[in-house]
């Protein structure tokens, strides 16, 4: 009996040793299963800080790329209106060169330019008795009475003279009567005037912007006139030609390359034209 009894009591303590164990480990296995539930949750908490933070720069990003949408559609409007505002201080400048550019050729408009008249002329005799003498040699049916074109002013131009230019200077003369003025450029455009033994042309004195101006048209006038087109300058600087049995004017050379680029024919003639003149220019 003593034998059974301390076997039953051995397994008892085996038994409360076994379920003690099975305590111990289930006691591990919850505390494992906190330190994974919290790792989780730290995880998750970290996660969710993350990805708020990502939301919070996505945001931030939004906002500064709405800031420079918007910013940069303002400075286009502001580009835009500058721009406007530039086109209108422009058109108004051209307006007011055109305009002063008209007022001084319209102070200008009796006045005659003399060109080619050598320098040592004048220092024998006056400027106004040469005018009286090229007149008496080319047109001396213009002569008012007494013989002599009045005038209220000559004088050469530049009024200083430059020992290193190699033609002389223009002479400007502004006459008393306007159609007197007239009748002499009319007679200068039908033949070449000549004082004592020396060419000298005779045109209409304007503004050296507008001169500038009929300058540029030389090269295309040379040109048109090889053409047969009767090319003619007209106040203050426009070209006009005469093409198909009308008359084409032109303000600037723009609008005269703009014109024969629509007119294949006579965009090859000036083709040609160019290819010809640099040609003969390095034959020489």
């Amino acid at each position: 009996m003593k034998d059974e009894a301390k076997k039953m009591k051995d397994e008892a303590k085996k038994m409360k040793d076994e379920v003690k164990k099975m305590n111990d480990e289930k006691k591990e296995m919850k505390d494992e299963v906190k330190r994974m539930k919290d790792d989780l949750q730290r995880k998750s908490d970290q996660k969710e800080r993350d990805c708020q933070k990502a939301r919070d720069e996505i945001q931030s990003l939004r906002t500064r790329i709405q800031r420079l949408e918007s910013s940069d559609l303002t400075r286009q409007q502001d580009t835009i209106k500058q721009n406007e505002e530039n086109e209108k201080i422009e058109e108004n400048m051209k307006h007011l060169i055109h305009k002063t550019d008209d007022l001084e050729n319209r102070s200008r408009r009796d006045n005659l330019r003399i060109i080619g008249l050598p320098e040592d002329h004048d220092k024998r005799k006056s400027l106004d008795i040469i005018l009286q003498g090229i007149i008496q040699e080319n047109c001396p049916d213009i002569l008012e009475q007494e013989g002599k074109v009045e005038t209220e002013r000559i004088h050469r131009s530049p009024p200083v003279f430059n020992p290193q230019l190699t033609t002389p200077r223009n002479v400007i003369v502004k006459l008393i009567n306007y159609q007197t003025k007239e009748k002499i450029l009319q007679a200068a455009k039908k033949k070449s005037f000549r004082y004592q033994g020396t060419t000298v042309r005779i045109t209409q004195d304007l503004a050296a912007s507008t001169l500038k101006k009929r300058k540029a048209w030389n090269r295309i006038f040379r040109k048109v006139r090889e053409l047969v087109l009767q090319p003619r300058i007209k106040y203050p600087s426009k070209l006009t030609i005469f093409l198909q049995g009308k008359v084409w004017s032109f303000n600037t050379t723009e609008e005269f390359q703009a014109f024969i680029e629509k007119r294949p024919d006579l965009n090859r003639k000036f083709d040609v034209q160019a290819q010809n003149s640099r040609e003969s220019s390095k034959g020489n």
